[in-house]
């Protein structure tokens, strides 16, 4: 089977699932190619795209909130939305493309991808069998105006939030969210912590704000700082991914207690030498979490399909979520220090999410390109 993965580096979590999916599709022995579709058009338009959305996350989150809200309201109008009109350009030289390397399937774990095959099927051209596969935990804006064959849906207890926006429920399959087999693979904490040059016998809270470094992630730093910084046997582990100036920030104040990794390609291995995940909730991370078994707080919310994952996650169990209050910080040191209280978070972890992800996209995708 050829198959093609098309995603957009607007956030690190639509990428990692496309990169999970062709981790597993190699491993089979499948032809995939995975890359960003507007790098055919412009590497430069590609880069500006996901600057732009970098940067708002970064600095402005509640500004995407808004911009979600908008997107929100306007998928309720009897017509297609900007951007399907925005990626109609994309035609010919997708057409072009595909034309010259044929792919038995389209998988898309970005909506940008999507919007593009459909505008190619509107006007006619020749398009493989497509499977969009959904990163967050809610139907996010203008999802239904795309025409794909498959729709890969996080939980079936989601569907309804679906077809509620117009999509056929034969076309919806409840497989999950796709991670990299680094974080299926299980490892015990003990040796992950060795390897990591962490200390055996003490707690670490690991805290990030996804791949950018995004949402309110200082403001949370300074109040766990503050929270922990008497407690000998607590330390902390700060994710800043690609925010370089944050990382800069922290590694120049060398803080007692506090790590402070930049980019790493080790986060499964941090989530299983850590005792709590602090983070924004992204889908993604927010799945790779789960799939570790660790117990999570969500917070930082970016407004908008954060806002839905994160009320997913904490009415099954699998997460606390909200401000860092009092309370709330009552309940970090409760999951810290009850054993059974955090395996009851790992319990419902468990029950909820699908570790095997990947290669269950991978059968559906085999059958539906037959």
């Amino acid at each position: 089977m050829d198959a093609l993965i098309l995603s957009c580096g607007t956030g690190g979590g639509h990428d990692s699932a496309g990169k999970a999916i062709l981790e597993e599709m190699l491993r089979r022995g499948h032809q995939a190619t995975m890359f960003n579709p507007y790098t055919l058009k412009s590497t430069k338009l590609s880069s500006g795209i996901n600057h732009t959305y970098i940067s708002t996350v970064q600095r402005v989150p509640d500004l995407f909130g808004a911009i979600y809200k908008i997107g929100d309201l306007y998928r309720r109008l009897p017509f297609r939305s900007p951007v399907y009109f925005s990626n109609r350009a994309m035609n010919p030289v997708m057409e072009e493309y595909l034309s010259e390397h044929p792919a038995d399937i389209v998988i898309m774990p970005h909506l940008f991808p999507a919007e593009i095959m459909t505008n190619m099927k509107k006007h006619g051209l020749p398009v493989p069998k497509t499977m969009f596969v959904a990163t967050d935990y809610v139907c996010i804006p203008f999802t239904e105006e795309t025409e794909c064959d498959a729709y890969v849906i996080p939980a079936a207890d989601l569907a309804e939030g679906f077809t509620a926006k117009g999509l056929q429920e034969e076309k919806l399959h409840p497989l999950g969210i796709p991670v990299s087999h680094a974080f299926v693979s299980e490892a015990p904490k003990e040796a992950v912590r060795a390897q990591l040059g962490l200390e055996p016998d003490k707690k670490y809270v690991l805290i990030a704000g996804g791949s950018m470094g995004g949402g309110k992630i200082e403001k949370t730093i300074k109040v766990l700082s503050g929270h922990f910084k008497d407690r000998a046997d607590t330390e902390l582990i700060i994710v800043c991914g690609n925010n370089q100036e944050l990382y800069q920030k922290l590694a120049k104040q060398k803080t007692a207690g506090i790590h402070v990794i930049s980019y790493t390609n080790h986060m499964a291995d941090y989530m299983r030498a850590s005792n709590l995940f602090v983070t924004k909730p992204g889908g993604l991370s927010s799945t790779e979490a789960a799939v570790c078994n660790i117990p999570i707080l969500h917070t930082a919310t970016i407004p908008g399909c954060e806002s839905y994952n994160a009320d997913y996650f904490g009415s099954h169990g699998m997460s606390l979520s909200g401000e860092l209050t009092e309370v709330m910080l009552a309940q970090i040191d409760r999951v810290l220090n009850d054993e059974n209280c955090a395996q009851e978070m790992i319990r419902c972890q468990r029950e909820w999410i699908n570790p095997n992800a990947a290669a269950d996209i991978c059968d559906l995708a085999e059958q539906l390109a037959g």
